[in-house]
């Protein structure tokens, strides 16, 4: 079998946008986007250029937990302008604890959403996957911020420039009190988030693909069909329940979720060497 990280094993194009967002993530300086590259509308390079950022992450020793569903909620779409959602991967090394803090200069352009994480009990492995299957696979349910981010200059992108950029992943954090499913209604859930005390996103479970549970069943059956399904113990981010913030260095965001808590995040703040506020 070919090794999926050696060049001579994607289209060159699919190399060179995989560098490209690679030498962005690595130099913190942004890069232009990359569908000038690829095919305009063609998800199927955009999701190939992702699959070779996480082989080369994981053949750097990076180890996989989950998924993320991405453009699950009207509002960001509309933000984004896009119409469909997509799905990235997570890493270990993209926790931030629960009241941690993002280091100055780890991201370059971020912006915070609250979302319901799941947590599975049971593979996934149909290209058909019900409501049904998603309830006896998973096993607990937390409240999660995810810090996305673009190496795309300027949040310049459309749906095969965020496919391509791992669906604009860069950290999350989730709340530390597992809640199981049984006697929650998650289409039902409200949040709040705030950024420093003041309200800054509002939404409910349904702006989720109408229901968490509906974007779990769409994320499984999309990497079913790609032979690559969710396995038990996996983490899904299930999309945003309401619009995106962006974020500076000295904000703290807060997330309550009703019926599951709440999560915290706060962004370091930037000093010169003189020890003064940028």
């Amino acid at each position: 079998m070919p090794d999926p990280v050696r060049p001579d094993a994607h289209p060159p194009a699919v190399v060179k946008a995989a560098d490209l967002l690679a030498e962005a993530a690595r130099t913190r300086a942004a890069c232009p986007p990359v569908r000038t590259l690829l095919d305009a509308g063609d998800l199927d390079a955009a999701y190939a250029v992702q699959q070779l950022g996480v082989h080369r992450g994981l053949a750097a020793g990076r180890r996989l937990v989950g998924r993320k569903i991405g453009l699950t909620s009207p509002a960001v779409q509309r933000q984004l302008g896009v119409d469909q959602p997509d799905f990235g991967a997570l890493f270990a090394d993209m926790a931030v604890p629960d009241g941690g803090e993002v280091p100055a200069g780890r991201l370059l352009q971020p912006k915070v959403e609250a979302e319901v994480a799941l947590v599975l009990g049971r593979d996934l492995p149909h290209r058909a996957c019900t409501v049904v299957d998603v309830l006896r696979a998973v096993d607990f349910a937390l409240p999660a911020l995810e810090i996305v981010d673009s190496r795309v200059r300027g949040w310049d992108i459309s749906l095969v420039d965020t496919v391509a950029d791992n669906a604009s992943c860069g950290l999350y954090v989730l709340g530390g009190t597992p809640v199981p499913l049984t006697g929650i209604d998650l289409r039902a859930v409200t949040m709040t988030m705030t950024r420093g005390g003041a309200t800054v996103s509002e939404g409910t479970g349904a702006e989720c693909l109408g229901g968490p549970l509906n974007a779990a069943v769409w994320l499984a059956s999309a990497l079913a069909e790609r032979g690559d399904p969710l396995r038990a113990g996996d983490l899904v981010l299930t999309g945003a329940l309401g619009p995106m913030a962006p974020a500076a260095p000295g904000d703290v965001f807060e997330a309550r979720i009703a019926g599951l808590g709440s999560v915290r995040v706060g962004f370091a703040e930037e000093f010169t060497e003189e020890g003064e506020r940028r």
